[in-house]
């Protein structure tokens, strides 16, 4: 299974929270299962860290090592990926949800994400 893993759950599976639900940390440890991460949770992250929301900063300082040694994939934002966030219904206003949204829809990826608006895109949420 693809997964993309939203920016609360990559930090809480980084720090190895126990925030993180079993059922998705289940699903990230699966050797089966191949786990994106997009370039709109690195930029979320990043500017959640400059304003002091989150502590991202062992993530962040070298967020692509770091990814690879866990065995993450990066996915880049395209033209369609933007194209399909803006055409979306307004159901949630965070443009970083709605790209994941997109790109879920797009590729046909669960996203692993505590939040419940991705259930009202018809995306496959995995928590």
């Amino acid at each position: 299974m693809n997964l993309l893993v939203d920016g609360h759950a990559l930090l809480w599976w980084f720090g190895a929270s126990k925030r993180l639900s079993p059922p998705a940390c289940d699903a990230l440890k699966a050797s089966g299962n191949r786990v994106y991460v997009s370039a709109a949770v690195v930029w979320e992250l990043s500017i959640k860290e400059n304003l002091g929301k989150v502590d991202a900063t062992a993530l962040l300082s070298d967020v692509q090592r770091v990814l690879f040694a866990r065995g993450f994939r990066k996915l880049a934002i395209s033209m369609d990926h933007a194209l399909r966030a803006g055409q979306l219904p307004l159901y949630h206003k965070d443009p970083f949800d709605r790209m994941l949204v997109a790109q879920a829809q797009a590729h046909n990826f669960a996203v692993v994400s505590a939040d419940s608006v991705f259930d009202r895109y018809g995306v496959t949420r995995i928590w």
